[in-house]
């Protein structure tokens, strides 16, 4: 006899307990898998299904992508899936055909470490992770379209990941029209000499290599030698979302070094402008639109070229957003990565003569200062090297640029709080007006020039100031040159100055910078979808064509990515695919002949799967192409409501505000350009749920305990005899805190759990789980099924009278509030007033058929198992899934009558029950005719009267 099986219930063999509950729930989980209860028909095709269905309003309704973890669920993942599979079954009530499904991203890295841990190749781990994760999510009832499921390591689906890789590949984005265009079209402006070549040869002169770079600098998917982030202890290149604060990686905690590798990277940048303005018509919390505007960064400003002294056509260009202080600009300073350094072409071969000691670092020539400093800073993480330090560092280079506002010549020093990811990873440096130069200025012993007028007395000499000073509306002064003159200007009017001479000597312009950085999309790994890219021998890229795709992941013996020892930063990565010569090098007919290639040996990252999945729901078995037009503009296509299209609502955590939903938002744009999709935004209303926590038990050490082990007395929290500290914190197996659904499913069943993560509070808001607190949802439904069905003979108990006016007012209520919180994802008060009915009902002497059968339905989104099995005993031959949502009547939506407050001098002297209707003056008629009030009054006159009808009446005497 279990915890919740009591001698009562065995008394009453018919009572609702967690095992007729999963009798219940295992038989209707059956018939709906069975009859296709789920299946949402599209417009076209083999699953055009009923005309009628397809006629009617949709929704397409969506979770993030689950990553098919070996430890299974515990309680707090199903907390959106249970959100949205009871919002979709509402929509399927109020006449929505509806689209809900479920897939795996199962491609990543997690997958790949335990294969490397345990021997398990990372297909058989992942599958067999995919079907727990099932078993456990069919038993919580979630109505998806099965057909329409997938993972993305199905080579049917990633076929068409990498037919989208492609397709940015062969894209390029034009400046002018603003959107991406086809590499061909760009191909024939260069043929036609309608766009010039950068060294001005005909596109018939190039040679094959040649034009291969020319057009890399044009493709929206390029492979280049940049920056990356190398962690040698997990033997991967990772992008900078991928890297914790202190700069090491977020999976592993290894450290993370910059290093230059040759990558292939995704041209977002060209994207930045329509990724902003975008925001503004999409449905998001206004949090998540934040985190992307401020990760986009938009700044406008200037390119400046400064000359390098003594290296003819050697120039570093800054970007600033503070051109009008260029006469201000003392000395430059360049990132470590930047390629004037890294190519030695900014550094002399010996320190120029009276160079001051300070600035060399204390070598002996400017090459081995500048090595030195570059491998200090490749140890620092990015949020490390922009943090305010006292100590300010750097190295001179030995070289000077001249300034053009001056001519005059300006030292160029490498130090680590310019990043190569922002801007150009070159600044001019302004100390007198930044803070941060400021400092450096002050460390090095640097010259500053006061440019921008101070507002208050602290004189134009910097050297007697205790900080910069800084301001975007003051006059410009000490700036006039040989060929221009700001003095005099205020700081807008001195930036459009610059900006307009700085265009017209050909040595910068006014632009716009972002700080979003393009997307670095190589792994060096095994288990992700490989490139559909082939190298010749003279190392161009090529396209593999479409008929050649799937280009499948080859089943190897060894998977495992070369690591090294965590602190090496001097070590280069080496794939797993590499090490299959059989594989990498082949011999292919690309349209020329049989010619021999090499393949890429990289992989794709996780993020790629996940940017599209969207589209494939819509149309899971197209081998023909991406998704028919139909379907995509069924589902997705641009409405009144949602002008750039897209999913109708997208459930998931916060927690991927800028990795996931960036790139997805990227992919889909350029699809859109090039007109294989008419939604130009992928996800329209994005809902974040909250996260459910639990108390992790920790002992003497700091050592996470088993919380189900542990015993509360007189307030403190004891295990095995000793005690234990409490702390709400996430759940997880690793904190000795996780709760299984499979748990509460076997104690108490799967409709009870449902009803209670909905009821725990707003979806939005975390909240503490409590497994004692369960048992209250569990009793609602024992009331519900007593209110249908006899518990000792198992007959249904309703009659077929009129229910009376006070349980139909009641009954309208809460079909009227109940159908607003459902259409609001407003769970938990939609369940109190469910409660509220159901206990109206439990005190009935007799229960109306009526009233039985709509608190059935008002439940059937909420708990569908038990709603089915009564909505069948009540006699009904079909689903409740497809009924109609019960509908108020407007009659019972108004109260017969409410309490009007009396009162005089504020204080309450009578209590009216009055018409919902009445009008003031018929209020204050009565209230002033009111015993009470005439006899408060005692005869004193009336001097005014505040009448708020139909509640308060307020009597001022004279």
């Amino acid at each position: 006899m279990s915890e919740t099986t009591t001698a009562a219930e065995v008394a009453a063999p018919h009572r609702y307990t967690a095992a007729l509950a999963a009798d219940i729930e295992a038989r209707w989980q059956d018939f709906w898998d069975a009859n296709g209860t789920y299946e949402a028909p599209n417009p076209d095709g083999e699953l055009a299904g009923d005309p009628e269905v397809v006629a009617r309003p949709r929704k397409f309704i969506m979770d993030m992508f689950p990553y098919p973890s070996g430890a299974g669920l515990h309680v707090g993942h199903p907390l959106g899936y249970i959100a949205t599979d009871v919002t979709a079954r509402y929509h399927r009530m109020t006449g929505h055909n509806v689209l809900h499904t479920l897939g795996f991203d199962a491609f990543g890295l997690p997958a790949e470490q335990y294969a490397v841990q345990t021997g398990t190749h990372p297909r058989v781990s992942t599958e067999a992770n995919m079907e727990n994760m099932k078993a456990q999510l069919r038993r919580l009832g979630l109505g998806h379209d099965k057909r329409r499921s997938f993972a993305t390591i199905d080579p049917e689906y990633y076929k068409w990941t990498q037919w989208i890789f492609l397709q940015i590949f062969n894209s390029w984005f034009d400046e002018d029209a603003k959107k991406a265009r086809p590499i061909a079209e760009l191909v024939a402006q260069f043929e036609s000499g309608e766009r010039a070549t950068p060294d001005g040869r005909s596109w018939s002169e190039l040679s094959a290599v040649e034009r291969a770079d020319v057009l890399g600098e044009y493709r929206l998917a390029y492979a280049s030698d940049a920056p990356v982030n190398w962690c040698p202890g997990l033997g991967t290149v990772l992008a900078n979302e991928e890297v914790t604060a202190d700069g090491r990686s977020e999976r592993g905690n290894f450290p993370v070094f910059k290093s230059k590798l040759r990558q292939w990277n995704m041209r977002i940048t060209a994207y930045g402008d329509r990724l902003l303005d975008d925001l503004d018509a999409l449905d998001w919390p206004e949090a998540i639109k934040l985190q992307q505007r401020n990760w986009i960064g938009r700044s406008e400003g200037a390119h400046v070229d400064f000359a390098i002294d003594g290296r003819p056509g050697a120039k570093a260009t800054v970007f600033t957003t503070r051109h009008d202080t260029l006469f201000g600009a003392t000395y430059l300073v360049l990132a470590p990565e930047h390629p004037l350094v890294t190519e030695d072409s900014v550094v002399p071969a010996s320190w120029p003569e009276g160079t001051h000691a300070d600035w060399t670092g204390g070598h002996a020539t400017p090459a081995e200062a500048v090595a030195a400093y570059r491998k200090e800073a490749a140890a620092k993480s990015d949020v490390e090297r922009q943090a305010d330090a006292k100590e300010k560092t750097g190295v001179f280079t030995g070289a000077y640029a001249v300034n053009p506002a001056t001519g005059d010549r300006i030292p160029v020093f490498v130090a680590d709080y310019v990043l190569m990811g922002y801007g150009t990873g070159a600044i001019m440096a302004v100390p007198a007006h930044d803070s941060r130069d400021f400092a450096f200025a002050r460390a090095f012993d640097l010259p500053m020039r006061c440019v921008v007028k101070p507002s208050d007395d602290r004189g134009t000499d910097p050297a007697e100031w205790a900080d910069s000073f800084d301001s975007k509306e003051a006059e410009i002064i000490n700036s006039a040159g040989p060929e221009i003159s700001l003095d005099g200007l205020v700081v807008p009017e001195a930036k459009a100055r610059v900006a307009a001479w700085l265009t017209e000597r050909g040595i910068g312009e006014g632009t716009v910078n972002f700080r979003l950085r393009d997307w670095l999309f190589s792994r060096q790994r095994y288990w992700g979808e490989p490139f559909p890219i082939v190298y010749d021998e003279d190392g161009v890229a090529h396209a593999l064509p479409e008929s050649m795709l799937p280009l499948e992941l080859p089943e190897v013996e060894d998977y495992a990515p070369r690591t090294f020892e965590p602190d090496d930063a001097d070590t280069e990565p080496e794939t797993p695919l590499s090490r299959n010569a059989d594989w990498v090098n082949v011999e292919l007919d690309l349209g020329d002949g049989v010619k021999r290639y090499r393949r890429e040996t990289n992989t794709m990252p996780n993020w790629a799967g996940s940017c599209w999945y969207e589209l494939r729901y819509l149309d899971p078995h197209n081998d023909e192409r991406l998704v028919s037009p139909e379907a995509e503009r069924y589902w997705m296509g641009p409405r009144e409501d949602k002008p750039h299209g897209g999913v109708d609502l997208y459930v998931g955590g916060a927690e991927h505000a800028v990795l996931h939903l960036l790139y997805a938002r990227f992919w889909s744009k350029v699809l859109f350009d090039l007109g294989h999709v008419s939604s130009a935004e992928p996800f329209h209303k994005l809902f974040n749920q909250g996260m459910i926590q639990a108390y992790v038990y920790r002992d003497a050490r700091g050592i996470a305990v088993p919380a189900a082990e542990v015993e509360e007395r007189d307030g403190a929290y004891w295990y095995r005899g000793e005690k234990v500290s409490r702390l709400l914190g996430k759940m997880g197996k690793s904190l000795k805190n996780a709760v299984t659904p499979d748990e509460i499913c076997s104690e108490y069943g799967a409709d009870t759990l449902r009803l209670y993560e909905m009821a725990m509070g707003p979806l939005d808001v975390s909240r503490p789980w409590d497994t004692r607190a369960v048992v209250g949802q569990y009793r609602l439904l024992q009331r519900l099924w007593r209110n249908v069905v006899d518990e000792n003979t198992g007959e249904v108990t309703v009659v077929d009278a009129e229910p009376d006016e006070a349980t139909l007012r009641v009954l309208h209520k809460t079909i009227d509030g109940v159908g607003q919180d459902m259409a609001n994802l407003r769970f938990n008060t939609a369940i109190a007033k469910i409660t509220e009915l159901n206990n109206h009902v439990t005190k009935l002497a007799e229960v109306p058929r009526s009233v039985a059968e709509r608190l059935v339905l008002l439940v059937a989104p909420l708990a569908p198992h038990i709603a089915e099995e009564l909505w069948r005993r009540l006699g009904h031959d079909g689903s409740v899934v497809h009924q109609d949502f019960p509908a108020a009547d407007p009659a019972y939506l108004v109260d017969e009558a409410v309490t009007c407050v009396v009162q005089i001098k504020g204080k309450v002297k009578a209590r009216l029950e009055v018409a919902p209707s009445i009008s003031e003056e018929e209020l204050e008629r009565v209230a002033l005719a009111e015993p009470a009030v005439v006899a408060a009054l005692g005869g004193a006159g009336v001097r005014k009267v505040i009448v708020r009808a139909p509640k308060l009446v307020n009597i001022v005497p004279a």
